[in-house]
């Protein structure tokens, strides 16, 4: 079964970094007994050989006869050292057993009916000299020198572990103090986390934590603010069905009843058209149409399609409207946004031209921009009225359509999410309002 490593971020570090203080721990030991063993041999080689060249040095011979020599066994000494002259004659040794003469100077192992011993040869003036040494006790001596080394690093592992231990709680100490933050929080709660005492590695998470708290707020915000404008204006269109639907209810003969079943229908039409531009709205301000696809677009083609939709209503006025020109081009949108922004531009043109009048509809296209035109006969607006009907709600005082005040507040909302401009001014050729969208053209 595999091992599982916990999910906890400061679990994981604790076992790995603990993990890698012992491997290293473990390496670092090896290599060190290693090297100081090494370091051991090298010395007690050169300790032979300075002993072996001391020892030639201070011997001299008495005649060169057997009598000469002299014996110095001594229990617990490490060494073997043996003269001999040119000619084999033994004229020191310190143990009465004797070590093989080796004809090579240098280093060299022999076996010995007591052990295996390391031998170091050499010629110090008409004197040969051997100094061998007990690998056993060599061993244990560079053992004993090697495990000094070691000591010190199994005892610092484990202070190691303990400060990554310290080190780790404290460097994750921020982020366990913010998880805290949000964890005490309301849902209404959308305040930003503090972001400047946090680990640059933590940081950029916790930015984008509050860029979704202030998209969230935004939502809260433009649904609090739906429910509210919901309710305000649907109150009065309510209170009127009301009192239609009494009227209708005390009606005494068939002319009276149609007359007030006629008037019924009409405000329930305009409740219907009032909750749709209010659930558009909404839509727009939650950000649902920042979720929309996008797709190339050839504005004319759509915008025809467009006036065709709202040809019968203008028929049932006799109002003329059709596309005077018509330039190709295309331009990067969401598909369902465009159609609410024609449909409510048209709707409007044709609401407030009168019976008879003339809407003219035209795509020009500019070097930089694609620009929708919608030109109509009807009464205008006052220049110091254009900027507060893109308001939402705002309708200027008597006027003769009936309406939300909603209807440019979308228009402007899907203008400015594509990038686009919108404008409105007088038309000098129909004499009404000319609303002008400039969308820009990527070059």
């Amino acid at each position: 079964m595999p091992l599982k490593i916990s999910n906890s971020l400061r679990t994981r570090l604790l076992i790995l970094l603990s993990a890698a203080i012992v491997l290293t721990a473990l390496a670092q030991a090896l290599i060190a007994y290693q090297t100081a063993r090494s370091e051991a041999d090298e010395i007690f080689d050169y300790h032979m050989q300075q002993m072996a060249i001391m020892l030639g040095s201070g011997i001299t011979l008495k005649g060169g006869s057997p009598d000469a020599q002299v014996q110095h066994d001594e229990e617990g000494f490490d060494f073997v050292v043996q003269a001999w002259t040119a000619d084999g004659i033994n004229v020191y040794r310190t143990h009465q057993s004797m070590l093989p003469q080796v004809g090579v100077s240098g280093f060299a192992e022999v076996t010995l009916d007591d052990g295996r011993y390391r031998v170091f040869a050499t010629k110090v003036g008409v004197i040969n000299v051997q100094v061998a040494q007990d690998l056993d006790a060599r061993l244990e001596m560079a053992r004993k020198l090697a495990l000094r080394t070691v000591v010190p690093i199994v005892l610092i592992a484990p202070m190691l572990m303990l400060l990554v231990w310290v080190v780790v709680g404290a460097s994750l100490k921020p982020v366990l103090l913010a998880s805290r933050q949000v964890a005490l929080r309301q849902a209404d709660e959308l305040e930003k986390l503090e972001e400047a005492t946090l680990p640059d590695e933590i940081r950029p998470l916790v930015h984008e934590l509050n860029l979704l708290f202030a998209r969230v707020r935004k939502a809260f915000d433009a649904q609090q603010r739906f429910v509210a404008d919901a309710a305000h204006e649907l109150r009065s269109p309510l209170a009127a069905l009301k009192l239609q639907l009494e009227g209708l209810r005390r009606s005494a003969d068939t002319s009276t009843r149609d007359i007030a079943m006629g008037r019924l229908t009409s405000g329930i039409d305009r409740a219907t058209r009032l909750v749709e531009q209010l659930l558009v709205l909404a839509r727009h301000e939650e950000g649902i149409v920042n979720s929309m696809p996008r797709e190339y677009l050839p504005l004319t083609e759509f915008t025809k399609q467009a006036v065709a939709d709202v040809a019968a209503l203008a028929r049932e006025r006799s109002i003329d409207i059709g596309i005077t020109t018509a330039d190709e081009g295309s331009i990067l949108v969401a598909k369902d946004a465009l159609g609410i922004l024609l449909g409510n531009v048209l709707s409007n043109a044709i609401k407030y031209t009168p019976d008879g009048g003339t809407v003219d509809v035209a795509v020009v296209r500019t070097a930089s921009e694609l620009q929708l035109r919608i030109e109509d006969s009807g009464p205008g607006i006052p220049s110091s009225e254009r900027e507060r009907v893109l308001d939402r709600f705002y309708r200027i005082a008597g006027a003769s359509a009936s309406g939300s005040g909603l209807g440019l507040s979308i228009v402007k909302s899907i203008v400015e999410f594509h990038g686009a401009s919108l404008s409105l001014s007088e038309s000098e050729k129909l004499g009404g309002l000319k609303v002008c969208i400039a969308f820009r053209l990527e070059l």
